[in-house]
């Protein structure tokens, strides 16, 4: 009998969920299978998952919210959130979206593929392929904590773009900022 292997949650993610206020509401947007929802339930967050399907999702203690996200409809998902969680997914209509639902000092967590992919594999779709420096372009309005962008080799050869980013408290200092 042949068993699935669920994917492990990303290690970019894993590595900056310390950003998010713990117990906080976070989103898990394009969930998939729910292998970072499950990370995050895991932690203690209180989790939202939302996907277009959401079997996968149905059996876990969160709240989970089916949706098409692209169908050019308003943003349907609120705000205050403490974190936002968003990997191997991009529908670029959406980032001032999730940048304006992030709670002061909500962080966002965003990892998905670039330009170069199309050598290593799916997608090739440039529509699904973030352009150098675009994350950073999305999310200027943050305070960015780590980006990094290029070729990777684990879990698999990929060209990938990632950003951790924090939406600061009014009055307060930029991340990395000493009042002294």
């Amino acid at each position: 009998m042949l068993t699935k292997i669920e994917p492990s949650p990303s290690d970019w993610v894993i590595r900056f969920l310390r950003l998010i206020r713990p117990g906080g509401l976070v989103l898990d947007l394009a969930a998939g299978g729910g292998r970072h929802t499950r990370l995050l339930l895991d932690r203690g967050f209180r989790v939202r998952a939302v996907d277009r399907d959401t079997a996968a999702l149905r059996p876990l203690a969160c709240e989970t919210v089916e949706l098409d996200l692209e169908t050019g409809a308003p943003w349907p998902l609120g705000g205050g959130y403490d974190g936002i969680v968003v990997t191997n997914y991009l529908h670029r209509p959406l980032l001032p979206a999730i940048a304006a639902a992030l709670a002061p000092g909500g962080a966002v967590i965003y990892e998905t593929f670039m330009v170069g992919q199309e050598a290593f594999g799916r997608p090739t779709n440039p529509d699904f392929l973030l352009r150098p420096g675009e994350l950073l372009g999305a999310f200027a309005a943050l305070s960015v904590v780590a980006f990094e962008q290029g070729e990777t080799r684990a879990p698999r050869r990929a060209m990938v773009q990632r950003i951790a980013a924090v939406r600061e408290p009014p009055g307060s200092l930029p991340a990395g900022t000493d009042s002294a």
